[in-house]
């Protein structure tokens, strides 16, 4: 499925100048998510490179029923074929919440956790702890709205310490406190220099703990200013913020270009990595949300939600402050918004499936097959990440980070 004829048209409707038009986003692409592979053979060698995984993180979430057993071994089994396929990253949707781990004061559930974890170290996939703390009220528990205000406070120094502690070194950063900007119950018990306090508990149980913060509606541009007064906030007392998570579900059935691309152009004066930790297409002020809930897509609807895709991916992996992408659900056995998967109940691709795969595994996807030259070199361009190299026969997994730009490959010995 070819969608970049659509693409100017599309941006010109959404009000973007031509500065981000299709082929300044792949000159951009092309120079940010590219290095070079420089692999020395022997003369005539014959070579061939084929990426393995991506750098840049294209992930999904990890949903409780997957790993519960209330899903259907048969969907399981799938689930994790196309996640493996089509994914290098993860989070964790609702498991690790404190809520749903601790409903019961004293009584926390690690097991589902730690069956993700353990499953995500199998296939090499880093995982996302989304949330350590979730401050708006109706996801606080009420046995934790009843304690005393020395009695949270030791709380949530146990929850923080712990998480860190027991996890150290297996989740490769986490939610700190979710959705501050909007509400902040613990903020509001304890006072704002209490988020700090919070951050630094986490990391007495884990130094390397990398720790972001996450909210809603910033890449709409509503509450992009009221997000960038919070960080600089918590950056100016010295809170140990590693990152910034966006969601990406507060669009409708469509998405404002311009407007994400102000909100990610604002976010990295920080210089803090950027991640979009909760994309949905259509999103939250979709009809599909608002409206009827079983409502199902057209075809040319279908066909509408492939061409946002296709252009949101496209603009978030040309701008250089952004190092992932996490879908919030991609099949509608599994997601909160049905109508936004990329395979229906029944596991049959979707066109916007198609758009994805066309882009992530098609064309920023490195495959090379060629003969060395008779200095026995092979230079080529190559997206950041895991690379087989294979000189006659012989294979080698070669990784090619951003941080080189270049890497050199001996194969000629």
């Amino acid at each position: 499925m070819k969608l970049r004829n659509t693409v100017l048209p599309f941006l010109l409707l959404t009000g973007v100048s031509a500065l981000y038009a299709a082929d300044q986003l792949d000159s951009s692409i092309a120079k940010l998510r590219m290095g070079t592979l420089v692999i020395q053979a022997t003369a005539g060698a014959k070579v061939s490179v084929e990426q393995v995984r991506h750098e840049f993180w294209f992930g999904a979430t990890l949903p409780t029923g997957v790993f519960t057993g209330r899903t259907s071994p048969q969907d399981i089994a799938k689930f994790k074929e196309i996640f493996t396929s089509h994914f290098n990253a993860a989070v964790i949707e609702g498991a690790f919440k404190w809520h749903e781990m601790e409903a019961e004061r004293g009584q926390v559930n690690y097991a589902v956790v730690d069956r993700m974890l353990a499953w995500a170290d199998e296939q090499g996939i880093p995982v996302r702890g989304h949330c350590i703390f979730w401050g708006i009220p109706n996801r606080v528990q009420d046995w934790v709205k009843g304690l005393s205000g020395d009695e949270l406070r030791l709380t949530m120094q146990q929850r923080a310490r712990s998480i860190g502690a027991r996890y150290r070194d297996r989740f490769a950063e986490y939610d700190l406190n979710n959705e501050m900007i909007h509400a902040n119950y613990y903020e509001q018990r304890l006072g704002p220099e209490f988020i700090k306090q919070m951050a630094l508990w986490v990391k007495d149980g884990d130094a390397n703990a990398k720790l972001f913060v996450n909210d809603y509606d910033i890449l709409t541009g509503k509450r992009l200013d009221d997000y960038v007064r919070h960080i600089r906030g918590l950056l100016a007392m010295g809170t140990p913020i590693a990152g910034i998570g966006v969601q990406g579900h507060l669009h409708g059935d469509t998405f404002d270009a311009a407007a994400l691309q102000s909100a990610l152009d604002e976010l990295a004066k920080f210089n803090l990595p950027i991640r979009v930790t909760e994309f949905n297409m259509p999103g939250q002020r979709s009809q599909y949300y608002t409206g009827d809930r079983k409502a199902q897509l057209t075809p040319e609807e279908e066909r509408a939600k492939a061409e946002n895709l296709h252009q949101y991916f496209r603009i978030c992996f040309a701008h250089p402050a952004v190092t992932g992408i996490m879908m919030w659900g991609f099949w509608e056995g599994a997601n909160w918004i049905p109508q936004s998967s990329l395979y229906k109940r029944d596991w049959a691709p979707t066109p916007a499936a198609e758009a994805y795969r066309d882009l992530v595994l098609k064309q920023w996807w490195t495959r090379w097959t060629g003969t060395a030259g008779a200095d026995g070199k092979v230079t080529l361009r190559a997206f950041y990440g895991k690379h087989r190299v294979t000189v006659n026969g012989k294979e080698m997994l070669v990784d090619l980070r951003k941080t080189d730009g270049t890497k050199r490959v001996n194969a000629s010995l």
